[in-house]
């Protein structure tokens, strides 16, 4: 199991220059879990989709369906306690320690594309290029 970011996710389910990459990450680990907050995340991202790139809303749902698959049960929500002391001690936002927290939470590495989580968190994220090279051990629980 990995915590992957909105990012990865709609790499994978939104054709484009990243979409290779995430599939790799999917068949290296198919196990894919997030914080609830990937829903209005994901959602966002579709939301730019249909303004600008012409997506419709049928062709947005279906994409939301497919999010579910992937995720499907592995959906969580946190404690705020957990995801605040992050962002006592990071430049990161409150949303990307969200997605922190349930790695450390599930003994799990995090893969990113953002730099900052890369850079502030480099014990549990890794971006997608580095998992698939290899670097994809567990973590240690707790932060």
């Amino acid at each position: 199991m990995i915590v992957v970011d909105t990012n990865v996710l709609a790499y994978l389910l939104l054709t484009g220059e990243h979409t290779s990459e995430a599939e790799q990450v999917l068949a290296k680990d198919p196990v894919w879990a997030a914080p609830v907050l990937w829903r209005s995340e994901l959602r966002n991202v579709l939301a730019l989709y249909i303004r600008k790139q012409g997506l419709t809303v049928e062709q947005a749902q279906r994409i939301m369906e497919k999010a579910d698959d992937v995720l499907a049960g592995r959906e969580f929500g946190l404690s705020s306690r957990p995801v605040l002391q992050l962002v006592a001690n990071s430049a990161c936002s409150a949303y990307d320690c969200e997605f922190v927290a349930l790695a450390y939470e599930l003994g799990v590495r995090f893969v990113t594309a953002d730099r900052r989580v890369l850079v502030e968190f480099p014990n549990v994220a890794v971006s997608p290029a580095g998992f698939v090279q290899g670097n994809s051990g567990s973590t240690e629980a707790g932060t």
